[in-house]
């Protein structure tokens, strides 16, 4: 894959991060938003309760938005981040009520689905249960399609408290605050084939006969 530096290639990227998850976990029955890539004070990302977009006036779409300063996150916190929205998504689409108080307190409903989805989601004061990571089992989704960083980010830097509707309660401070990723990355010192793992491996590329090492 192309490295993933460029707007253009970021946004499509997540497009199909968006149809893997939809065949995983909603059956392909989500039809398409248009996905964003926004600078968001306050949110890793939010989905749209009404049709943000249209086509010639008509044909309405949703929009679900990932923070431009949070796309350089590990992989699988970007992932969890799109997959959070699409449980506000469906859940929208089936007539579930998974939020209050302003649409900014998760409620019992949006916990029940996300948990469905691999989701592990964790309880804020404020915002209910908004704080959402990927399980061992999203891990493992992200390793079996290959997912790679993206490495394009916009420089917000300013450290921001998380807690609008639809998004992850906790706090980001831009590039400066990434956290590593729980995944590690395997290359032949041969031919460059790679693979992704969750945990530490003993690994070898039966092409070259030599063992993969841990990529910088």
């Amino acid at each position: 894959m192309k490295q993933l530096t460029t707007y253009n290639r970021a946004a499509a990227y997540l497009n199909t991060i968006f149809d893997l998850l939809n065949a995983r976990y909603f059956e392909n029955t989500l039809s398409r938003p248009v996905i964003t890539i926004q600078s968001t004070p306050k949110a890793y990302g939010h989905y749209t309760l009404f049709d943000a977009w249209s086509v010639d006036g008509e044909q309405g779409m949703r929009e679900i938005n990932i923070g431009a300063g949070t796309l350089s996150r590990p992989i699988e916190c970007v992932v969890a981040t799109l997959l959070h929205e699409m449980v506000h998504y469906w859940n929208d689409k089936n007539g579930v009520k998974d939020c209050s108080r302003g649409n900014t307190y998760h409620n019992k409903n949006f916990k029940a689905a996300a948990e469905a989805c691999d989701l592990v989601v964790e309880h804020h004061s404020s915002y209910g249960w908004s704080i959402t990571s990927p399980s061992d089992s999203l891990l493992e989704f992200c390793v079996e399609n290959n997912l790679t960083e993206i490495r394009l980010n916009r420089n917000d830097l300013m450290s921001i408290a998380v807690g609008v509707s639809g998004t992850h309660a906790g706090t980001f401070t831009g590039t400066a605050g990434r956290k590593p990723s729980s995944t590690r990355k395997y290359i032949c010192p041969c031919c460059g084939m790679s693979v992704r793992a969750t945990k530490a491996v003993n690994i070898a590329c039966l092409d070259c006969n030599e063992q993969l090492v841990i990529a910088a």
